[in-house]
């Protein structure tokens, strides 16, 4: 699995909307708040059209893409983080995913309720993260009395780790997201059990009508493009009414449909680019008669790392990587070729995978 992004937003923003027609799941998307109320699930294969040129080179038995997990989330509201709208439930399926997708309502509609009454982004942004703040606040308060009187044990660990909550506290307190706070990677593993919502990296949707999809930005969008640049967070621009129209269709008709409308890519795509992007993932490649199959792994990581994402005994037993660039194999036209004209690289333990490596790992258990 690449990714589990959790999607969500007010009620009635768009979310089940979109997660429906990036996901083809089903779920409710009624004109109602709480139409969702247990988060659904669905899985989507991400498309790469280097992994349909691979397949065409090896003609392997099976191709398998990598995929993301998309949890929709029930819509909160204002006193989530105090049990409002069953809003305890649901900030806790939050805590299990990787990445935060919130869907914000950029549309006007009056057939579709707006909690509030009128269209204001940067409120309904404002409604989501305070309650999100307010619920890791309780959550770092908690933890800081578990820590004092650990403190009383000496243990460094336990006098580094307060720093810490001291400094989330402090941004917490000011209205600010967990994230917002410079924070080492040994400091964020000091409170990675803490499961903070305001730590994960969140990507914000702006969800605008099909009358405004290829078309100049609205006040709306640039209000949420204004917020997320303070947070350092990543905005497309998506709209749900589209998205579910075009999940109807062939991928001949979709192509068609999105030209159009002047819309170079779907919001699926989108989406996939900008978490991955969010949280610094790549892809890469192994390739063979049986199976061609693309894996997902955080940038940065080495040959030994990657192979432990297809088995464990791979990582512990890794000898060797054979690697090949994806531009190199296309361009070769086959392995022996890549390897005729010395493009296939032998790489060791300290080797970093780059995104499109193709890859054989040798290994010994």
């Amino acid at each position: 699995m690449g990714m589990k992004c959790g999607i969500v937003g007010l009620p009635n923003v768009g979310k089940s909307t979109l997660f429906n027609a990036i996901t083809e799941v089903g779920a409710g998307a009624e004109n109602y708040p709480f139409c969702t109320i247990d988060p659904n699930m669905g899985i989507v294969k991400v498309p790469d059209k280097r992994l349909e040129v691979l397949t065409e080179i090896i003609n392997p038995q099976e191709t398998t893409p990598t995929a993301i997990e998309f949890v929709d989330i029930a819509g909160l509201v204002k006193g989530a983080s105090d049990g409002e709208g069953l809003g305890n439930k649901f900030l806790s399926h939050i805590r299990e995913v990787d990445a935060i997708i919130h869907v914000v309502r950029c549309f006007e509609d009056s057939d579709i309720t707006h909690v509030e009454g009128d269209i204001d982004p940067l409120r309904d942004i404002g409604t989501i993260n305070t309650e999100l703040i307010l619920a890791d606040l309780e959550t770092v308060e908690n933890k800081i009395e578990k820590t004092e009187r650990m403190l009383k044990s000496g243990e460094k660990k336990y006098k580094e780790e307060m720093e810490v909550l001291e400094k989330i506290k402090t941004a917490l307190d000011n209205g600010q997201p967990a994230r917002n706070v410079e924070l080492s990677s040994k400091e964020k593993e000091r409170i990675r059990d803490c499961h903070l919502l305001t730590l994960k990296p969140t990507l914000y949707v702006a969800n605008v009508s099909e009358d405004e999809i290829g078309k100049e930005e609205s006040r709306h969008v640039q209000a949420i493009r204004n917020h997320a640049a303070s947070e350092e967070a990543e905005v497309i621009t998506v709209s749900a009414e589209v998205e579910a129209e075009v999940a109807e269709l062939s991928t001949t008709e979709e192509e068609l449909f999105l030209e159009e409308l002047g819309i170079e890519e779907s919001g699926l795509d989108k989406l996939i680019k900008a978490g991955y992007k969010l949280l610094g993932l790549i892809t890469f490649f192994t390739a063979g008669p049986k199976e061609v199959r693309a894996w997902t792994v955080k940038k940065g990581s080495t040959a030994p790392e990657a192979a432990g994402k297809i088995h464990t005994d791979m990582q512990k037993g890794f000898i060797r990587a054979e690697v090949v660039t994806y531009d190199k194999l296309v361009e070769a036209g086959s392995f022996a070729d890549a390897r005729d004209e010395g493009v296939l690289r032998v790489e060791g333990k300290d080797y970093i995978i780059q995104d499109g490596d193709v890859c054989y790992f040798r290994f010994n258990v």
